[in-house]
């Protein structure tokens, strides 16, 4: 899965993907249009950070390419590449429990926060994209 050269962008599906792990210095764009929704974007090698509408979406630690991202009522979904295994925060529903499944395989029941975040780990080889769904239980 190639990087997002653009930093992000719309697909097809209405999806975003967003993200480049293979850069060398932090880069952002800010004030990005979907659907009446303003997005902010930082990304690089050591961190990938989300905003929408001034409001935390996705962050990775280290930094990763995300495709086909969506989020709904019933948590999230999207594709992940990067360099080695990450620890991926989401902003969802506060206080629920949610299931995490990578690449269609359940790995685990998890509770949002006060604030909504859930965190996991994903672990990954450099060119190896992983298929993330979080869904509300």
């Amino acid at each position: 899965m190639p990087v997002v050269e653009e930093l992000i962008r719309t697909e097809a599906d209405k999806s975003i993907s967003f993200g480049n792990y293979k850069l060398e210095k932090k880069s952002k764009l800010d004030n990005f249009e979907q659907d009446g929704d303003l997005y902010k974007i930082k990304t690089f090698y050591e961190i990938t950070k989300l905003e929408r509408n001034g409001m935390f979406v996705y962050e990775s630690v280290p930094g990763t390419t995300v495709r086909n991202f969506v989020a709904a009522d019933w948590g999230v979904e999207f594709l992940v590449e990067g360099a080695k295994d990450v620890q991926i925060t989401v902003q969802l529903e506060d206080d629920m429990k949610y299931e995490v499944f990578v690449d269609d395989v359940a790995v685990g029941s998890m509770k949002t926060n006060m604030s909504g975040k859930l965190n996991c780990s994903v672990e990954l080889n450099e060119g190896v994209t992983a298929k993330v769904r979080i869904e509300r239980r």
